[in-house]
Order: structure tokens, then sequence, then C-alpha cells
């Protein structure tokens, strides 16, 4: 199959993409929200599309310059500061909230509560990881031929690797250029990104394993053969929940235009990794092994 004959072309545009994405991470970062940093969340819903240029002289005038001011929806605008008293908040609620506006929302989350849940999110997606090695390496245990089970764990963690930095990637691009921000959402996006992407790898390796049984060819056209089995029902699959994701990324709220954005990016790249990069490495294993 012409997916395992061309696999090097594959392996150069994936780590191309990986490169990139790592390298936007660590050059801009990740512009994290009030979940990781602490700080204040005001949402108001006003009674007629606002002017966001007149709330930021308001917002200045009492002495709140550094509040970040983003549009949700027709009607809402989200403020974002660094953690307010509840004085402070009734004062700039006061500036902010005329008649016949309403106040939809107030969140404040302390620098230590942040900390804390930077550090859980991190624990969160090892632990995952960590996890998914342990079961394939027990699910496909009693395949030691002509590839160790403990190999496709491996193989499995490193198109994990590669579908979450594409999302993080994309995500440090957009926080440094356009001022997006990350919080639980993404990192529930990601752990997300990160089942879809695993199980849909699973399910080629299995019937890799189911094939090694039946066929007597050669690895590299078992795993083609496996390949071609699998490939319309991982796209199909893919598909219905993409268009789900673009319905709620187009009509749905703006608290989760971004979250499904990473879910698209993750569930796109996840599925194509599970076809043009995990299966074909099983074959590249297999033949550095026969040339040693």
């Amino acid at each position: 199959m012409f997916i395992i004959k061309y696999r090097k072309i594959w392996y150069v545009f994936s780590g191309l993409l990986v490169a990139a994405s790592l390298f936007a991470v660590f050059n801009f970062g990740l512009k994290q929200g009030i979940d990781f940093t602490g700080g204040s969340l005001l949402e108001v819903e006003y009674a007629s599309k606002p002017d966001i240029d007149a709330l930021k002289q308001k917002t200045e005038s009492i002495g709140f310059g550094s509040v970040v001011i983003q549009p949700s929806g027709e009607k809402n605008v989200i403020f974002r500061l660094k953690d307010i008293t509840e004085d402070e908040h009734q004062k700039l609620v006061s500036t902010l909230v005329s008649a016949g506006d309403k106040e939809v929302r107030f969140d404040s989350i302390g620098p230590v509560i942040g900390k804390e849940l930077k550090r859980k999110s991190i624990t969160a997606i090892i632990l995952v990881i960590v996890m998914i090695v342990l079961y394939i390496a027990f699910a496909f245990r009693k395949v030691s031929r002509p590839v160790s089970s403990f190999y496709y764990g491996l193989i499995a963690i490193v198109a994990l690797i590669h579908d979450v930095a594409l999302p993080a990637g994309v995500f440090a691009v957009m926080g440094y250029y356009y001022g997006v921000e990350v919080d639980m959402l993404f990192v529930t996006a990601l752990l997300t990104v990160l089942g879809f992407s695993v199980h849909d790898t699973i399910v080629v390796f299995d019937r890799i394993r189911e094939n090694l049984k039946s066929y007597s060819g050669d690895f590299p056209t078992i795993v083609g053969t496996s390949i071609s089995q699998t490939i319309t029902r991982s796209i199909n699959t893919s598909l219905t929940v993409i268009l789900v994701l673009l319905a709620m990324f187009f009509l749905g709220g703006e608290s989760t235009k971004y979250f499904s954005l990473a879910l698209l990016i993750g569930v796109g790249v996840g599925t194509y990794s599970s076809i043009f990069l995990a299966s074909p490495l099983l074959v590249t294993l297999h033949n550095s092994k026969i040339r040693s």
C-alpha cells in the first residue's frame, strides 16, 4: 500500500509540523488564562451592541488600565483582569453596567489556586500517557512477533505527542498574535484528543494483530492490508465528530469556540497520525530489527 511504501514522506511532513509547533510553544509560549495565572473574569450582557473602545475608556478612568476586553456573541462582553476584591468588583460593575444591562457572571481565582490547577493539569496529562502505554502493552502482550508489544505502546505515545503538539503550537501562535488564552477547557480538549487518538490507533493495531494470525505474508504487507481495511472506518468516524465540532465552532457560544477549535485540530491530526504515522512506524521498527 502507498502509505507504507512512502512512509518516509509522512515522517518528514509530521516532523516538520511538530518542529514548527514546538518552536511556537517555546518561542511564544501559551498565553495562560486566569484558570492558571489567577485573576478575575466579569461577563456583562448589554441591552444593545456595546462600543468596545468606550468600555476600555471607562475601565481606564477608574484605574483598571490592564483589563482585557473580549466580545462574546452579539451583546455580551468579557472583562479579564487581575484578582480584585469585592469592593473593586462592585466599583467596576457600577461603572460598566447601566439600566437595561445585566451582569452574567463573575469568577475570581487566586494565584495559588491557579498554580495548583496548572500542576494538576500537567499531572493529568502525564498520567493519561503512562496509563495508555501500560494498557497497550497489556492488551498486546501476546503479540511478541515480529514486533514486541512494548513497541506498540511506545509508538502510540509518539503519535500522541504528535497529536498534542500541533494544537499546542496553533494556540501558541494564536495567543501571541491574537491574544487567545488557554484555560481548563483547553486541557480538557487535549485529554479528549489523547483518548480519541489512541482509540483510533488501537483499532488499526488490533487489525494488525488479527491479520498476523490469519495471513502468512511479510509484516509490511500485513500492516498495509490492515490500514486498507480500517481507513474507511477511521475517516468516517472522524468526519462525524468534525461535523459536530464545526457546528459548535460556528454556531456555539463564545465560551466554547476555542474549545471546539482545539478539538477540531486534535481530531484531525489524530486521525492522520493513526493512519500515516503509527502503523508505518511499526514497519520501520521491524525493518531496523531485521537489518541489525
